[in-house]
């Protein structure tokens, strides 16, 4: 009835979205690439416990990319990833439509991923990786290990 009257309209995928329709772009642009609440939880829990750090920098500079939480004296970097955006083992399904697309796509992030690892690493950073689904104690216990280890 809406639509009838005139009070909804149809909106056009804009030129050279990837998106197969427009309910797939509001969800994707929907998608947030920082201060996740996986995030949020993970920040709270180590601020109460009376860490600093600096959140979404890079830990090298010359690096494009950045770390979710960095301890730059410590040379700690935290990504803290999603699980369909990262392939987790655990929970990652492959997408239906464009699977091909999406397919390339994630295994492009945890080339990236693996290649942050090892540059950061070979800098003589510590690195550490947590899945959003990880119970956010037990991800700020292994984040105070690697902050022990320095």
């Amino acid at each position: 009835m809406a639509r009838a009257a005139g009070l909804v309209r149809d909106e056009e995928l804009p030129a050279g979205s990837k998106a197969s329709s427009t309910a797939v772009r509001a969800v994707m642009t929907a998608n947030k690439g920082r201060d996740t609440e996986p995030e949020r939880r993970l920040r709270s829990l180590l601020y109460r416990r009376g860490l600093r750090y600096r959140v979404n920098i890079r830990p090298i500079p010359d690096l494009r990319r950045t770390a979710d939480l960095v301890f730059q004296k410590a040379r700690v970097a935290v990504f803290v990833d999603g699980c369909y955006w990262h392939g987790c083992p655990d929970h990652y399904r492959p997408a239906t439509k464009r699977s091909q697309f999406w397919q390339d796509k994630i295994q492009g992030n945890i080339a990236r991923d693996a290649d942050t690892n090892r540059r950061l690493r070979e800098q003589g950073w510590s690195v550490v990786r947590i899945w959003e689904h990880e119970e956010p104690n037990e991800a700020a216990e292994r984040v105070m290990a690697a902050l022990g280890d320095q």
